[in-house]
């Protein structure tokens, strides 16, 4: 299985990088995982509606040009669908059970996602009705996708 995670920004974060590393260590063993991070727009704070569309859509066309024509993606979205732990796993399990290979993630910078981008994605996943800084994210989604090749597996890991 390859699984790609697209996130918005360079994680600056000693401790957030360092929870990172751990997770891809630990992944290893049940897939091939590469983490793309594409370069963040600049984003003051006092934004129109029109210039924060066009932020989006910038860093909407550099994730675009990182997914694969084959790879089934799923995108982080505060209104996408909320799943526990135990149905993503299954999720991920259906996938594979069905030929796909191939899982692209995609995390949004500080404003969101694209409307392209949310157009391409196959599932909208959310983790939260919450929102959470998208570095701190990428560690979340890395926990989770290794806790759900646990479960998959059938092997114990803390609860």
């Amino acid at each position: 299985m390859n699984i790609r995670i697209i996130g918005v920004g360079k994680i600056k974060e000693k401790y957030i990088q360092q929870g990172i590393v751990e997770f891809e260590k630990r992944l290893k063993r049940y897939c091939n995982l590469e983490i793309i991070e594409v370069k963040d727009e600049e984003a003051p704070e006092s934004l129109s509606e029109k210039e924060m569309e066009i932020v989006k859509e910038k860093e909407g066309e550099r994730i675009l040009s990182k997914i694969p024509q084959n790879s089934f993606v799923i995108s982080l979205e505060i209104t996408g669908k909320q799943l526990s732990s135990e149905e993503l796993s299954k999720k991920m399990e259906d996938l594979m059970i069905n030929g796909i290979n191939d899982i692209t993630f995609i995390i949004g910078g500080s404003l969101g996602l694209s409307k392209e981008v949310s157009k391409r994605s196959h599932f909208k996943l959310s983790f939260s009705r919450m929102t959470f800084p998208h570095q701190l994210m990428r560690l979340i989604l890395l926990e989770q996708i290794y806790r759900g090749f646990k479960i998959m597996k059938g092997e114990t890991y803390h609860k």
